[in-house]
C-alpha cells in the first residue's frame, strides 16, 4: 500500500514543493517585501515560500496573478489586492495592523515590489510609524538584464518606464544621453520600436545596446547590437512579453566648442530649437542644458 504524506490543515503556515510538505517557522510582526519569480516558478526562495505560509495576510498587486505561484506551492495564506489605484487609501489601514501585531507579506505580480511596480506609499507609512519593513530578496528583471546583457555592471542606473507620448519622451532621453553609467529601462512591447528610435536619435545610432525579452520565461530573447540596428530589427516585429532595455553609457569626448557652436548655428538654420539641440547633444556628446542655453543665446542675437 502506498504511504502517503496527508493533507495538512489549511490553516497551518505550510507550503509544498514537489508533493513534499514543509511547515513555516513563526515570524516577528512587520511588513515583509517578498521578491517573486518573473517568470519561472523555481526562482522562488525557500525564505519567500516560508514568509508568504507564514504570514496573517499577503497584499498582491492583483490577486488573480499572484494565485498561479501562491497555489502551486500550495499557499492559501488570505490574499488582498494592493495596486496603484488604491494602495495610498489602504496604507493607513495596513499600517494598524501591522501596529496590532499582524505579520503581512506585499508582492507584485512578478519581481521586486517597487521597482516600477506598486509598494512605496505603504513601505513609507509603515516605516514611518516605526513598523519593521523587512526584504526578502529574490528575482528582477533588472538585474537578470544586467547579468545577461554583456554591458558594463560597476554603474548603472534604472530609469524605469520612460514617457509613454513621444516628445515627453525625446526630451527625457535627452537629459540622459551623455550619463557615463549603463542605463536600465522597462518598456512595453508595443512602444518598444518606437523607444529604440528615440534613443537612438537622443544617444547616436552606434551607442551599443541590448533588448531582453521574456527573461527566464519559456521564450527569453536577448538581442544585442547598436541603437540603430535594434530599432530597425523591431521596427516591424510583433513583440510580445516583458522588455528590458538596456543601453551602454556615454562614452567621454573632448569636443572643440568652436565645432560644436559652429554645427549648433547649422541646425538651427533648418530645424526647429529642440529638434536642432536635440542632435548637436547626441552628435557631441554634450550637455542637453549646455546646448540648450548656447541655442537660446544664439536665437536671442539674431532677434
Amino acid at each position: 500500500m502506498e504511504n502517503r504524506v496527508p493533507e495538512p490543515d489549511k490553516s497551518d503556515a505550510r507550503f509544498t514543493i514537489a508533493g513534499q510538505f514543509f511547515t513555516a517557522p513563526a515570524l516577528t510582526p512587520g511588513l515583509y517585501v517578498v521578491a517573486t519569480p518573473i517568470g519561472n516558478l523555481k526562482d522562488v526562495t525557500i525564505r519567500a515560500l516560508e514568509v508568504l505560509a507564514a504570514v496573517d495576510l499577503v497584499l498582491c498587486e492583483d490577486t488573480r496573478q499572484s494565485a498561479k505561484l501562491l497555489d502551486h506551492y500550495g499557499i492559501h495564506t488570505r490574499r488582498a489586492a494592493l495596486h496603484e489605484h488604491n494602495e495610498r487609501a489602504r496604507a493607513g489601514a495596513i499600517v494598524d495592523q501591522l501596529k496590532e501585531g499582524a505579520a503581512i507579506a506585499l508582492i507584485s505580480d512578478a519581481g521586486t515590489p517597487l521597482l516600477s511596480d506598486p509598494g512605496f506609499p505603504l513601505v513609507r507609512a509603515a516605516t514611518e510609524a516605526g513598523q519593521a519593513a523587512t526584504a526578502i530578496p529574490g528575482a528582477s528583471a533588472l538585474l537578470a538584464g544586467l547579468a545577461s546583457a554583456g554591458l558594463p555592471t560597476d554603474r548603472f542606473a534604472f530609469l524605469g518606464f520612460l514617457p509613454p507620448k513621444q516628445g515627453a519622451r525625446r526630451n527625457a532621453l535627452a537629459d540622459l544621453a551623455n550619463r557615463p553609467e549603463t542605463l536600465v529601462f522597462y518598456e512595453s512591447p508595443r512602444r518598444l520600436a518606437a523607444t529604440l528610435t528615440d534613443l537612438a536619435t537622443a544617444f547616436g545610432n552606434d551607442r551599443p545596446a541590448v533588448v531582453a525579452r521574456e527573461l527566464t520565461k519559456r521564450f527569453e530573447e536577448i538581442v544585442r547590437g547598436d541603437l540603430a540596428g535594434l530599432a530597425t530589427q523591431f521596427k516591424d516585429a510583433s513583440v510580445k512579453g516583458e522588455i528590458v532595455i538596456l543601453v551602454a553609457g556615454a562614452p567621454e569626448v573632448q569636443t572643440d566648442q568652436s565645432e560644436w557652436h559652429a554645427a549648433l548655428e547649422a541646425a538651427l538654420e533648418t530645424q526647429p530649437l529642440r529638434t536642432a539641440v536635440a542632435e548637436v547633444t547626441a552628435r557631441f556628446g554634450l550637455k542637453r542644458k549646455d546646448v540648450y542655453d548656447a541655442a537660446l543665446a544664439k536665437k536671442a542675437q539674431k532677434g
